[in-house]
């Protein structure tokens, strides 16, 4: 069946407007929950006698739990549905990080990031997954760049809103800045994650706002592409050295993101800025600059098809701009313009790869492969916030984590350069 051109453009708009702002304030939600904790750093160390190493282990502990749920949180959502594991995910992480206000010491903290982790998992790769249900791998980057982007918006708005909460709301009723700040920022997840079962459709066949054209049109892109796919079953994820080479690479990605995040807010604390708001909006300027090149970069990606050396290229730029970071960390303002565009190679590098495992993964293997990328990958979110601790131990260089952190992204860099087919692109012809 053939389908004029506009009238697949107008599909796919409807299928725009109705799934990704919805799914971006999902992830907004998420990612603020996820690494909010590095504001609340800034308070809650003193009030809980927790050392830099203590927080750092608790932050990155949270990725362990995540690590041995994801593959199966993914293929649980393949099973049950979108619509309700996802619902699930988002009300369980909303109830665990509103319950982060009763922590009150290290181990305590330890367990309740742990707890957060397993509720987490699946979410991310959940969603990249259900993006593969509606949209063929030629249209999928540039929408993974507008779901991403909510870790750049999250950066925008949670990091002053964060800093605002401590600020205005620090000993009213007797309850600390930093658990108002998990109090409020829970909350919301679990209001949306009863949204969710009432809002997102599982597949194409059960969108009622769907015409039947418009179902058969969606469908046939997908059944075209998936002919072209080599790996089905869920074992082809475990077995194909392109998903395990894949792993490696988004590890070394997901140290610099939570390198970054993580430790963010104590950098810019460090420039002497006073007060958390300000501290909020000047942490907000490196996500600001990263929303804005990771959505013109994906559609470029996007219009040509060519993935690989998008990311090869971005990676290493971001690499550069956080060791110039470093060496100019005694003026501000140069410092974040090279933090920006450090925060640019990392995030902005995210839809750049996550359409690269769907290249040649379908079904199952799709759902497997995509949560074994994510729940690998992203150990690198242990190791991520502990470099600053371990760098600190080894070198008395302030900046020295910056520079460990630029070398590992060009490890990755590296890895897809050498290691990434040409050939795994984009088919922009069925």
């Amino acid at each position: 069946m053939n389908f004029d051109e506009s009238i697949e453009a107008k599909t796919y708009r409807k299928v725009d407007v109705r799934l990704l702002p919805f799914l971006f304030l999902c992830y907004i939600l998420a990612y603020l929950d996820r690494v909010n904790v590095g504001f609340a750093k800034l308070q809650m160390l003193k009030d809980l006698s927790l050392s830099d190493a203590a927080f750092a282990t608790g932050a990155g502990i949270f990725f362990i739990g995540y690590f041995f749920f994801e593959v199966p949180s993914n293929v649980l959502l393949r099973k049950f549905g979108a619509r309700m594991w996802i619902a699930r995910i988002m009300i369980s992480w909303g109830v665990i990080s509103a319950c982060m206000i009763f922590v009150k010491g290290q181990w305590s903290f330890y367990a309740m990031r742990f707890l957060l982790g397993i509720a987490e998992a699946g979410f991310f790769p959940g969603i990249i997954f259900y993006l593969t249900l509606w949209y063929p791998s030629r249209y999928r980057s540039t929408r993974t760049a507008w779901f991403v982007a909510a870790i750049a918006v999250s950066g925008v708005i949670g990091n002053p809103l964060s800093g605002w909460i401590m600020d205005r709301l620090s000993g009213a009723m007797n309850v600390a800045g930093w658990q108002w700040l998990f109090l409020a920022e829970g909350i919301p997840s679990v209001i949306v994650g009863f949204w969710v079962i009432y809002y997102l459709n599982s597949s194409i066949e059960d969108a009622k706002w769907l015409s039947a054209d418009e179902k058969a049109l969606l469908a046939n892109n997908l059944l075209a592409e998936d002919q072209h796919k080599t790996e089905h079953k869920l074992r082809d994820a475990f077995t194909s050295g392109k998903v395990w080479m894949l792993c490696a690479i988004y590890f070394t990605l997901m140290i610099g993101l939570y390198g970054i995040a993580f430790w963010l807010p104590t950098i810019v604390k460090a420039f002497g800025i006073k007060g958390y708001l300000r501290v909020g909006l000047i942490t907000a300027i490196p996500y600001g600059v990263a929303v804005i090149e990771m959505i013109l970069l994906s559609h470029h990606s996007d219009k040509t098809g060519e993935r690989r050396l998008h990311y090869v290229v971005n990676v290493t730029a971001g690499a550069v701009g956080l060791i110039l970071s470093g060496l100019f960390a005694s003026q501000p303002v140069l410092a974040i313009i090279f933090l920006s565009i450090g925060t640019l190679g990392v995030i902005g590098s995210m839809p750049l790869f996550w359409p690269l495992p769907s290249a040649f993964l379908a079904g199952t293997a799709a759902a497997a492969g995509i949560g074994l990328v994510n729940s690998v990958g992203n150990l690198g979110g242990y190791f991520g916030p502990n470099i600053p601790i371990w760098a600190k131990a080894v070198s008395p260089d302030k900046s020295a984590a910056l520079y460990i952190i630029a070398g590992i992204l060009l490890i990755g860099a590296f890895l897809t350069y050498f290691f990434i087919p040409k050939t795994l692109r984009v088919r922009m012809n069925f």
